[in-house]
């Protein structure tokens, strides 16, 4: 049977950590309603359905967008429960890059440690400034505000600001925040598709929804666009590995993150499937809705069927929940942080694994989760190409780090010991077919999107993955193979035995 869970094979969770050669020292203050919470709240379909919206109703349209939905939401669910049987087997905050070198060695953990930590910031990143442009939508409905790059960027700071103060202050509250992020996005999706339901006096029709195809990428072979249209779904399925970072921090977590995954993903998928049909009965003007002033094509919809003060009303349930997104992916990202520097993997490791005496969080991760990210995107104040390129690693990144665990538990063979919940019999079969995908996901993301080929519209995804794996190589071999101890728990100085309180 799928996730089968039997009793633990150690009574207490800080037990298995010390089987694995980890101290604990994080706030174990998280259920498995939480677990699950942080994951469905980083996938956040409210922001990945609603800013790649636009992006979808030109490479393919309705059919495409629902269609790959249903195959891409499958498929991760596929990876998602090969990933959360590894996860059982590894429940730490390390999530991938631990779990890649148990199976296969310190290289493979360290390759798969970069590739995570820059596509969770990249990530950060592009959650939180399409949170800005919503907003910068949102002011120009509302007061007239006309956006530009520099006030989306200082709207962009200050969100991120606000989410290292919030994850400072400790892992209750951001459990907190993430338990009320699952139920405003299922209320926001119900109020959302049901006002669009109610409200236009004409609405598109079934055929419409299920069979229109669309085709603005300058490409003329069908097939093509579908799969670059899938991207709508592959982008928005990542993050739910944000489950196995806050293991740590996690009662059960042997079972609870691998919950919180497998459950994370079913539920984004059919309340995504929802969403994305209810916007696009909705359409009123097909090109109008592509072209909006707004720069937003969902606030279009909303203008179109509801005027300004609804739209507005719908235009700032998004928002909210794209804020409650990019929150957890801070707390996700802190923690992988924590991790690799507690293995020596990043420069001034000492300071980055800090705990705080009073919280039990890594509050200096924190702040490297919120600063990077902001560094990353300045270069959006002088070229939108620029920022696609660094924001591109959030999936091509990711993706990848999720693929090498499993495939590496599958190479061991009849030597992989799966954890309480385990998959079976069902693991092999299912975890090569996800390994598949992974790849050919990766590929995919990296494929040009638009014709003709330009320096704006390039995918600079292939070579921002390309520039990862260099990093990762070229740390390697100048520090990794000398400095890198996924464990040591026996070799913590005096100085950092004595830590000082971090507030």
């Amino acid at each position: 049977m799928f996730g089968r869970t039997t009793a633990p094979s150690l009574a207490h969770d800080d037990a298995v950590l010390a089987e694995l050669g980890i101290k604990a020292e994080l706030s174990r203050k998280m259920g498995v309603f939480g677990n699950f919470a942080i994951s469905f709240s980083v996938i956040c379909i409210l922001a990945g359905g609603m800013s790649l919206f636009g992006f979808g109703l030109s490479h393919g349209g309705p059919v495409v967008m629902l269609g790959s939905w249903v195959v891409i939401g499958f498929m991760t669910l596929l990876v998602g429960m090969s990933l959360a049987d590894v996860v059982s087997a590894y429940p730490t905050s390390g999530g991938p890059y631990f779990m890649a070198d148990r199976l296969g060695g310190p290289r493979w953990g360290w390759t798969t440690g970069w590739l995570n930590l820059l596509g969770l910031l990249g990530a950060i990143a592009g959650i939180d400034y399409g949170a800005a442009a919503f907003i910068g939508a949102f002011a120009q409905l509302q007061w007239g505000i006309e956006p530009t790059d520099s006030t989306t960027m200082a709207v962009f700071g200050g969100i991120l600001l606000l989410h290292g103060l919030l994850n400072v202050c400790g892992v209750r509250l951001i459990t907190v925040l993430n338990s009320i992020s699952v139920w405003w996005q299922l209320l926001g999706v119900a109020i959302i598709v049901g006002t669009l339901a109610l409200a236009p006096s004409q609405h598109q029709s079934a055929q419409f929804d299920f069979t229109h195809f669309h085709n603005d990428t300058g490409f003329a072979n069908p097939l093509y666009v579908c799969l670059i249209g899938a991207l709508l779904a592959g982008y928005t399925f990542c993050g739910y590995d944000a489950s196995a970072h806050v293991a740590e921090e996690t009662t059960k977590a042997q079972t609870s993150a691998p919950r919180g995954i497998v459950h994370a993903i079913t539920v984004s998928w059919i309340a995504g499937f929802v969403l994305l049909a209810g916007m696009l009965f909705a359409i009123q003007d097909y090109k109008a809705t592509q072209n909006s002033a707004t720069g937003v094509p969902p606030a279009q919809i909303f203008l179109d069927v509801l005027g300004s003060g609804g739209a507005k009303a719908l235009l700032l349930i998004v928002i909210v929940a794209m804020l409650f997104c990019g929150n957890a992916e801070v707390a996700a990202a802190s923690r992988m942080i924590y991790a690799f520097s507690r293995s020596r993997a990043l420069p001034h490791w000492q300071t980055w694994r800090r705990v705080s005496n009073r919280t039990k969080t890594p509050v200096p991760a924190v702040w490297v989760a919120v600063v990077l990210p902001f560094v990353l995107a300045l270069p959006a104040l002088w070229s939108p190409a620029a920022y696609g390129a660094i924001t591109a690693i959030n999936a091509v990144g990711m993706i990848p780090a999720y693929g090498i665990p499993v495939y590496l538990a599958l190479r061991k063979g009849d030597h992989y010991r799966s954890g309480p919940w385990s998959l079976g019999r069902w693991r092999r079969p299912i975890g090569w077919i996800a390994v598949a995908y992974v790849v050919i996901i990766t590929v995919v993301f990296c494929l040009p999107q638009s014709a003709p080929i330009t320096a704006d519209s390039f995918n600079y995804a292939g070579v921002t993955l390309a520039i990862a794996l260099l990093l990762a190589w070229l740390t390697w071999i100048t520090r990794g193979r000398h400095d890198y101890q996924l464990t040591s728990p026996n070799s913590m100085t005096a100085d950092q035995a004595d830590m000082e309180e971090v507030v």
